[in-house]
């Protein structure tokens, strides 16, 4: 491994076999488990739409989340770096796969839209537009091939 590399493993298992396998379309189950050495598992499935439990996150929800956690992080940093003292974050992302006519599809877009909590009236304007900063630094967002855009709030709250 190189020393600017970073390396992830986990291990994805299928849990939906009912019995008959992949015997037909509607004879298996989704489901599976996604596990990585320290955090506790994740159970997840396919979208209902296509034959999943709506109980379980399915892999177009985690990469959504993925994408919504790095511009997080890269946010809180580059708002560090800038001297904005944020105090909470919360995003409420959305995104939109378009299906082709094969019954195959992709990620279109994606919109996060955060809400910021700073402590300087002053720095509101800098705070909302470090989100274009922290959308070039996301690892994430720099290895999709969809846009993901920003429709950030910033609110400021002055520590009591």
């Amino acid at each position: 491994m190189q020393p600017n590399e970073h390396h992830y493993d986990l291990t994805v298992r299928w849990t939906g076999n009912l019995g008959e396998g992949t015997s037909g379309y509607r004879s298996y189950s989704r489901d599976h488990v996604v596990n990585a050495d320290g955090p506790p598992e994740i159970i997840a499935s396919s979208d209902p739409a296509f034959v999943g439990d709506k109980s379980r996150w399915n892999p177009e929800q985690l990469l959504l989340a993925a994408a919504a956690q790095c511009h997080m992080l890269s946010y809180l940093y580059v708002a560090s770096k800038a001297g904005i003292v944020v105090t909470a974050y919360e995003d409420h992302a959305e995104g939109t796969v378009a299906m082709s006519p094969d019954g195959s599809g992709h990620f279109a877009s994606a919109t996060l839209h955060p809400q910021v909590t700073i402590t300087d009236p002053d720095k509101q304007e800098l705070a909302a537009s470090l989100h274009h900063e922290a959308g070039q630094v996301c690892f994430i967002a720099r290895s999709v091939n969809f846009p993901i855009a920003h429709e950030p709030h910033v609110v400021v709250e002055v520590p009591a």
